[in-house]
């Protein structure tokens, strides 16, 4: 909204705010709508947020860690916002690593250290540590075997997760056999087959979120399959 003179940026905001809270008779456009609307809404408050911080703690200077502030400042308007609930979504590329594989994973997962680091401390001056869990997601693994100074796609992987409410310190699952062509070996290259679901992985977060049994089988439809359905590091 940055035109000039301020006139026309004020009647291309105020166009913007029309468009998104006009109803439309369509649901999927409306829905669309209500989020942008919130968004407007939201936008001062978080500057003022940003002006008031409500931590002191230092966040480090990398993407994951700018998203991660963000996400503190507005956990910390949740009086104000009348939310009973709230689920942020941050990311962080830069893992497909098909070379320089060894320098590039340590840097990413420095830097993911860092961030989640800071966002549990500042969970904890914000004195809502056991309420607040943090958890990584992924969309492949890395093959066991090397391709030249990188690897390649894979499928097993290993997830984290932090907070107070969190078991901390636990591996859940059954760590594979490193071994090529090996029992945990999806093919020839160390595409290890996981050993636990991402359905119960995130119906284990969801049921700490407050989630009954019945919506669990909505939201992870192959949940059913799984005899464990909570792997329990959740407190």
């Amino acid at each position: 909204m940055s035109f000039w003179p301020q006139t026309a940026a004020d009647a291309r905001a105020l166009g913007q705010k029309e468009i998104a809270t006009n109803a439309s008779g369509n649901q999927i456009v409306d829905a669309a709508n209500k989020v942008m609307a919130d968004a407007l809404s939201l936008n001062p408050m978080l500057k003022n947020a940003a002006n008031s911080a409500a931590f002191t703690t230092q966040f480090p200077q990398n993407p994951l860690g700018d998203q991660l502030k963000a996400v503190a400042s507005m956990i910390s308007l949740r009086s104000q916002l009348n939310v009973s609930r709230q689920v942020f979504f941050c990311s962080m590329g830069g893992f497909d690593l098909h070379s320089s594989q060894s320098w590039n994973h340590w840097n990413l997962l420095t830097q993911v250290s860092a961030a989640i680091s800071a966002f549990y401390s500042a969970t904890v001056e914000l004195g809502i540590s056991d309420s607040v869990t943090q958890f990584t997601l992924s969309d492949f693994g890395r093959t066991l075997q090397p391709g030249g100074t990188g690897s390649d796609h894979g499928w097993g992987s290993h997830y984290m997760t932090a907070g107070g409410a969190v078991k901390v310190g636990d591996l859940y699952g059954t760590f594979p056999q490193l071994v090529l062509s090996g029992p945990d070996d999806a093919n020839s290259r160390g595409v290890l087959i996981p050993t636990t679901s991402v359905s119960q992985y995130g119906g284990t977060l969801a049921k700490w979120f407050g989630a009954t049994d019945a919506e669990l089988d909505v939201l992870f439809p192959t949940l059913i399959h799984f005899t464990t359905r909570d792997l329990g590091f959740m407190l």
